[in-house]
């Protein structure tokens, strides 16, 4: 899983608006569109990947084997759909029915006035718990919650991040990502503290996407916060959060061993060095 994926929502978007003469958006022709691009042999490869076997992160999800820009491209056909098509969407069993209603939202999101960005809001979080694999909460959090909170309380992040969800948790991480693109990471920080201890391998790679993404604003804390609580990150977090640093420093924090004391062997003079190395990779990119 690669969480760090790039493109231009906004772009692709506005490039959807649908012409004026086009029947009125319904569910059931947007289900119907959906079926007639299916692709058996993708769908089994999509079961796999999203883990859909019994016990896996993904049981019982189904997929019509639909590659996401394709998804994308028929969902904003839909973006007038009410919010109760959506809400019928996000309960299906099918996984690129809840995709497409979620890039529904956030393209309604993006348009709404403040009234009703408040409602769409509201609606997310009240149906947080369908948005219920990796690639659903990266494609929604940041760009409803996330930006949403750019001028307005951040409490609601702490609430998620102590759900016993693990969808919910990893909507409080992921939508600090928004805040991030805007220089604010105290938030990202603070929700990954609370995330250390998270059992979920997912939350473990979700926490480390944020880190790494907080240290491009501000290295120095970065390798503070890692050094810190080093003794309580799990591996994948360590890995995910320390990709941009110099190759030695890398294996050097992957040596550490944890003994409670990880500040002692990472003298001040070495700090410094591993800030100065991103620095002078931020430089040069």
């Amino acid at each position: 899983m690669r969480e760090t994926r790039t493109r231009n929502k906004t772009a692709e978007r506005k490039s959807s608006n649908a012409p004026a003469d086009r029947p009125r958006p319904t569910r059931r022709r947007l289900e119907k569109e959906l079926s007639g691009v299916a692709d058996a042999e993708r769908a089994k490869s999509s079961a796999w990947f999203f883990k859909t076997g019994q016990g896996e992160y993904g049981e019982g999800d189904r997929f019509l084997g639909i590659p996401v820009p394709l998804q994308r491209k028929i969902a904003l056909k839909f973006r007038e759909l009410p919010l109760d098509d959506i809400a019928a969407l996000l309960e299906s069993p099918i996984h690129e029915h809840r995709f497409a209603a979620l890039e529904i939202l956030v393209a309604q999101y993006e348009r709404a006035a403040e009234r009703d960005s408040e409602r769409i809001v509201r609606f997310y979080l009240g149906n947080a718990k369908r948005v219920n694999n990796w690639d659903l909460v990266d494609t929604s959090a940041p760009y409803i919650l996330g930006q949403h909170l750019k001028n307005r309380p951040r409490d609601v992040l702490d609430k998620l991040a102590a759900s016993t969800n693990i969808w919910e948790r990893r909507i409080a991480i992921v939508s600090t990502l928004m805040l991030i693109k805007h220089g604010e990471i105290e938030d990202t920080f603070r929700i990954a503290q609370q995330l250390l201890g998270d059992e979920h391998d997912l939350i473990h790679k979700a926490v480390g996407w944020a880190l790494r993404e907080a240290g491009k604003v501000s290295p120095q804390q970065l390798i503070d916060f890692l050094h810190t609580h080093y003794d309580a990150l799990p591996r994948t977090t360590l890995r995910y959060a320390i990709e941009r640093f110099a190759p030695e420093e890398r294996m050097r924090l992957l040596r550490l061993t944890k003994s409670g004391n990880a500040q002692s062997q990472a003298p001040a003079r070495v700090r410094r060095a591993a800030v100065t190395r991103v620095r002078a990779r931020d430089s040069t990119a």
